[in-house]
Order: C-alpha cells, then sequence, then structure tokens
C-alpha cells in the first residue's frame, strides 16, 4: 500500500516577509521541492493557508468582525492553492484544487472519495477554503483532512527545525524537542499547533513531523518517512 502524507504549508511561505502577497521565487522554490516528492509508492496531499494575503480581524483594529474575517481567510487560501497548483504543474506534477467552499468554476468542491481517488492515481491534492467554517485554523484544517482521507502522517513545514520547549527567538535558552507525545504537547501548552488540531490529529493516531520548510530536501525526505524534525506521536 502506498505511502499516504498531508503536507500543511503556512501562507507565509509562499509570500513576501514584509509586503505579503506571492513571491514568485518562494513559489517556484516550494513547487520544485515539492514535484522531486518521488510519486511511486507516496501519495500526497497539501493544506496551504492565507497569511501572507490575510492577516485576520486584528490587523484590522475591529473594523471587520471575526467571522466575516475569516471567511476572507478561507478565500485567501483558495487564492494560494490556485497559484500553488500553477506552479506544480509547471513543474511537471498534475494537480488537483479541491475546496471546502463552492466555488466550482475554479476548482472541483471536496469529496473524500474524489480526493482520495486522485491520490491512488498519482495526482497531488491542495485542499483549500480551511474547514469551510469560521473559527478554525487551517492546521484544523490539516488535522481533518488528513484524518479524512486516512494518512499516514502529517508534515507540518515550519520556520524553525524542531518544536522548543520556548520561543527560541525570545528565549535563548530554549532547548529543541526531537520527539515528544500528544499528550505531554498539549499538557506543556507547546504552541507549535493549536489544541484541536493537536487532539485531532491524537485521536485518529496520526503523526505529525514538524520541519523547518527552508532546508533544501527537507519536503523530499520527510515525505518518505526520514526523520528531519521533530515527532509528535502516540
Amino acid at each position: 500500500m502506498a505511502r499516504r502524507v498531508l503536507l500543511k504549508l503556512s501562507g507565509e511561505a509562499l509570500g513576501r516577509a514584509a509586503t505579503g502577497g506571492l513571491d514568485p521565487t518562494a513559489l517556484h522554490g516550494i513547487a520544485a521541492e515539492i514535484a522531486a516528492v518521488p510519486s511511486k509508492g507516496l501519495q500526497l496531499a497539501i493544506v496551504v493557508g492565507g497569511g501572507n494575503i490575510w492577516r485576520g480581524a486584528g490587523a484590522m483594529g475591529g473594523t471587520i468582525e471575526r467571522v466575516t474575517s475569516d471567511n476572507m481567510g478561507m478565500l485567501g487560501t483558495i487564492i494560494n492553492a490556485l497559484a500553488l497548483q500553477s506552479a506544480l504543474e509547471k513543474a511537471g506534477a498534475p494537480t488537483r484544487v479541491q475546496t471546502s467552499i463552492d466555488i466550482k468554476e475554479l476548482a472541483e468542491p471536496f469529496i473524500r472519495r474524489r480526493a482520495i481517488r486522485h491520490l491512488e492515481k498519482g495526482r497531488i491534492v491542495i485542499f483549500a477554503g480551511g474547514t469551510g467554517s469560521p473559527y478554525f485554523t487551517t492546521d484544523t484544517a490539516a488535522a481533518l483532512r488528513a484524518s479524512e482521507i486516512e494518512a499516514d502522517m502529517l508534515l507540518k513545514a515550519t520556520q524553525v527545525d524542531w518544536v522548543y520547549t520556548d520561543d527560541p527567538r525570545k528565549n535563548p535558552d530554549a532547548k529543541p524537542i526531537k520527539e515528544i507525545t500528544y499528550m505531554k504537547a498539549l499538557g506543556q501548552g507547546l504552541r507549535f499547533m493549536d489544541a484541536s488540531a493537536l487532539s485531532l490529529c491524537m485521536e485518529n493516531r496520526i503523526p505529525i513531523m514538524l520541519f523547518n520548510l527552508h532546508k533544501k530536501g527537507n519536503i523530499k525526505k520527510a515525505a518518505s518517512g526520514a526523520r528531519v524534525g521533530t515527532l509528535i506521536a502516540g
């Protein structure tokens, strides 16, 4: 049976750090890394965030209320998914975009059986639109989709190499954690993933690998099962 993994990408990974939006260099680089993942014996799905396009209600000083803000964020993930699809197909990787919001002129609706069929045919499936409901992060959307497609692992691509005991940018004494259980991660309040997403992975026994997106070859290694970061499991 083929190994099936879900890769969670932040919207910021596709954008410009200073101004947001989409960065062609970042988009091309990530697409090339993903396209290098071997298709034989491996099925790859992706959930992408929208933080490079929409930062949320807090950034607007209360001008836009939470539900509308979250809906705008979900639309941002669809923009990113379509951009990533275009870059991946230029890199030679067949893809499909499925959304939790009905926008059939641009992408397929999320249908679990159809998504699995695409994966079985060797296509990369990009899930966009979050969960389709406000108040849920794209981390939770990634955990939900990973559960629905019965993924063997959730890969969370980040800006750092490990989960740390504290924020290493603020605390120079923060120590890397190379392996931890779901319960310990929840109990210690480690903030690498929101609690609802972590709990969903725990309930469905989906291991999580957190790794540094910016190290060349890490996506391929992580998707193939290599230990390239922190493992969160039972």
